[in-house]
This record gives structure tokens, sequence and C-alpha cells, in this order.
């Protein structure tokens, strides 16, 4: 059986404040726990007014607090905005705080905009460096070499699992080239999803950390008591894509009645092509709607996001989800 795992932006909704959102996601992943989640996940961004998970550790931190057996990670941790040592540090840290639970998700992307770049000192080929970095930091996080002079206190020894996340080609081959699992990111960017997975199995290498290859698919599902109580709940991350297609990404909108009154042909292409791997239904029917996704893929895990609006109703959807894919 797939296992099931939660993507947690800690979305800030309209008319409420990011201590709100924090709050939310560490209540959410209390739930999660208790309906038997494997993981729970957030991830860095900056400069945006409905995200506040952009301390991403600290926010790991906050919600593995909250928890007592989930594992808490990042999904990830933009890797060239940082020093490896910095972030083996932190990690380290986390993992000394909650043995055996963490989680350490890296992306490449800047998971911001132009001049935040600038203010996060990220230079223009910090990209360039992303594998170099993964090596640097996996050494960190590992045991101790003779004669070496750097070391992560807390982080040396405590051998955080990483994992590669990507939405193109060249996460899937780093990470088939270093071993590490692979989470492909197709709840926003789907397009080369199989191809990525193809190419990360056909070029797997065994690792220390890793025998064989292990893929997390990312999705997009909202389940709710009724089909239409879903539909209408999944118009919140209808409206979100939309607002990004217009560049006005703003914070988490309550759901309406009519997405179609909301979007233009064009904005609804665009949007739509980056939800398509996005399910909503009931409990009785998402299990079916999920399936030929799984079969597709043959993912170990589901990474799944639900972007919705009403907090409770989003804490029951993964609820019903846990107990439609039991």
């Amino acid at each position: 059986m797939v296992k099931l795992s939660v993507l947690d932006l800690a979305n800030i909704r309209e008319g409420f404040t990011p201590a709100d959102a924090l709050a939310n996601a560490r209540d959410l992943a209390q739930h999660a726990e208790a309906a038997g989640f494997e993981r729970f996940w957030l991830a860095e961004h900056h400069n945006l007014a409905g995200i506040a998970s952009a301390a991403t550790a600290v926010c790991i931190g906050h919600v593995a607090g909250g928890t007592k057996t989930i594992r808490v990670g990042a999904g990830g941790i933009m890797l060239p905005n940082h020093a490896p040592l910095v972030i083996a540090e932190q990690f380290g840290t986390l993992a000394t705080l909650f043995p055996g639970r963490i989680d350490l998700g890296l992306g490449r992307a800047p998971g911001t905009d132009q001049h935040t770049l600038l203010a996060l000192r990220r230079g223009p080929d910090s990209s360039d460096r992303f594998p170099q970095d993964v090596l640097e930091l996996q050494a960190l996080l590992g045991p101790p070499q003779e004669n070496q002079a750097i070391h992560a206190i807390p982080g040396e020894d405590t051998n955080v699992p990483l994992w590669i996340l990507g939405s193109s080609l060249y996460g899937a081959q780093l990470a088939a080239m270093l071993g590490l699992p692979y989470a492909f990111a197709s709840h926003f960017a789907p397009q080369a999803l199989m191809e990525a997975l193809t190419i990360y199995r056909e070029r797997f290498k065994p690792s220390a950390q890793l025998s064989e290859p292990y893929v997390i698919v990312g999705c997009n599902v909202i389940v709710a008591d009724t089909d239409e109580s879903a539909k209408r709940l999944f118009t919140t991350p209808q409206q979100q894509f939309t607002r990004m297609v217009r560049g006005t990404r703003g914070q988490l909108p309550p759901p309406i009645d009519d997405i179609e009154n909301f979007w233009s042909p064009m904005e609804k292409e665009q949007a739509s092509s980056m939800l398509s791997c996005s399910f909503y239904g009931a409990r009785a029917t998402i299990k079916a709607k999920i399936a030929p996704l799984i079969k597709a893929t043959g993912a170990d895990e589901l990474m799944v996001a639900a972007a919705i609006w009403d907090h409770r109703a989003r804490v029951r959807s993964f609820e019903l989800l846990a107990e439609a894919m039991a």
C-alpha cells in the first residue's frame, strides 16, 4: 500500500495572520500523526504574503515539538540560498532534539523573486554549485573524518536523511547519481513527471542511505463529505494558481461558488495545467480517482497538498483521505 504524507505551505488565509498559519500547521500535523500519515513537510518560500514557512527549520521545530512519532522535515530547503554548514547545524540540532524523526529535502530553485535573491545574498552561480553543496552537506551530517577541519555541532554523525526534490529532469539525474530518494513536485509542475521518474529509476546507483529507488509523487487532494463539497473547496487552489498566472498571489482565498466567473479561458488553461495532478471528491470516490496516478508512477509515497481555506475542513480532508486509502 502506498504511504501518505503531508506537504504544508503554512498558508496564511485571507482574514488571518502568520501566527494562525503556524498554529494550524502544528494542529494539522497532530491530526495527521493520529491518522497514520508517514511524514509532514514544510517548504522554504520567501517574500510571499500567503506563506508563513520562510524560516523553515524553525517551523519544523515548532511542528516536531507538538508531535511524537510522525516524521517532520523540509520539502524543501532551497540549498543554494544557504551555506551547507548552516543547514547542517540547523538540521543537526533538529535531529538532536527529535532523534529519528527529521527529514531534509533539498531543492535548487530560489523559492522567491529576483529582488529577494539579492536580499538573501544569493549569487548568480549559486544553483550551479548545488551538487557540490549537497555532497558537502551530506559529509557534514555524516561521521567525522580524519583531519577534518570543519564540524557541524550539532549535526555531525546525525546522518539526517537527505532527499532530492525536483520538477525537472535535473533533480532526477542528481538523485539517481547520489543514490538518494527523489520527490517530484507534480503538485504544481507535473509536466516532466513520468520522464523524470524513468530517468531516476534507470540511472539509480545504490548508496549508504538507500539500496533501491524510492519515489515520492506530489499531488493536490481535497476530500469532503460529498463530491460537490470537495469541488467547491477546490476553487481555493484554482484561485490561488490563477493568481500565480496573473502575478498577484496574495493570501489564501476562501472558496467561491463559480470558478468560471473568476478566470479567463487562458488563465483556466494555464492554472489547470499546473493543477493537473489534483484530485477532489468524497471518501467513497477519491481512492478510485487517485489510483491511476499511483499505478502510472509506481509511487512509493504520495505527498499530499491541500490548500483549503477553512482549517477544520482541511483537517477533515486529510482524515477522510487516510480512511479512504486504508
